[in-house]
């Protein structure tokens, strides 16, 4: 029978696996702790090659590294459960994270400038202004209206024609401000109306595939 270790290997990387070979800057695993923190949570194998190949942990300093970027670098901080594992005569060490009711967390980016970051696939993206108000609007215990006039209809009705639409794209269309299409893109996210899709090309919107323009 597999074990723990082999069966999360088989899985491969996804949205809430990750695989590390080693860890040599707090700063970069930072954006992988908050992005877990900030999506559904998951979980880091550090010792573990992009092709799943177990090397094993290079050095106790790795655990530390992974420590500092969660109590340092990620703001406010990241909290983590480790569990060490041996496989085949090398360590890996399983790094959870859970989804965290603090979020957004935010880490620093390769200029030292802190950013909001998500886990879509097996990928870390900064979040933008949209998914932020999304998040602002969650905690607003007053919910979501919406005010269905003709921009929004404008916005629905490309989407059945278009498939998808960018934030500069509904700018466009709309002639309104870029908070006041956040605003209305984060409503419409949080009614189950349109989703967020990221790509390496940049965010794009969708309609909720149960969603039907009546």
């Amino acid at each position: 029978m597999p074990s723990h270790i082999r069966k999360l290997i088989s899985e491969g990387e996804h949205q809430q696996l990750d695989f590390k070979f080693g860890i040599t800057d707090s700063k970069k695993i930072a954006r992988s702790l908050a992005a877990f923190a900030n999506t559904d949570g998951g979980r880091l194998l550090l010792g573990v090659k992009d092709n799943g190949a177990i090397a094993g942990v290079r050095s106790d300093e790795e655990f530390y590294m992974v420590e500092a970027g969660a109590s340092l670098y990620c703001r406010p901080e990241v909290h983590f459960e480790m569990k060490e594992w041996e496989e085949n005569g090398k360590t890996v060490l399983e790094i959870i994270i859970p989804k965290s009711s603090k979020a957004p967390h935010s880490a620093p980016d390769k200029d030292g400038i802190y950013r909001v970051y998500v886990r879509v696939g097996d990928q870390n993206y900064p979040a933008n202004g949209v998914l932020k108000k999304v998040w602002k609007k969650q905690k607003d215990p007053k919910g979501v209206y919406i005010e269905y006039g003709v921009t929004e209809r404008t916005l629905l009705a490309y989407l059945e024609v278009h498939q998808k639409i960018t934030l500069s794209a509904f700018r466009r269309i709309s002639g309104y401000s870029l908070p006041r299409c956040e605003h209305i893109l984060a409503d419409f996210i949080l009614l189950n109306i349109i989703k967020m899709n990221y790509s390496d090309s940049g965010v794009f919107y969708t309609l909720n595939p149960d969603f039907r323009l009546e």
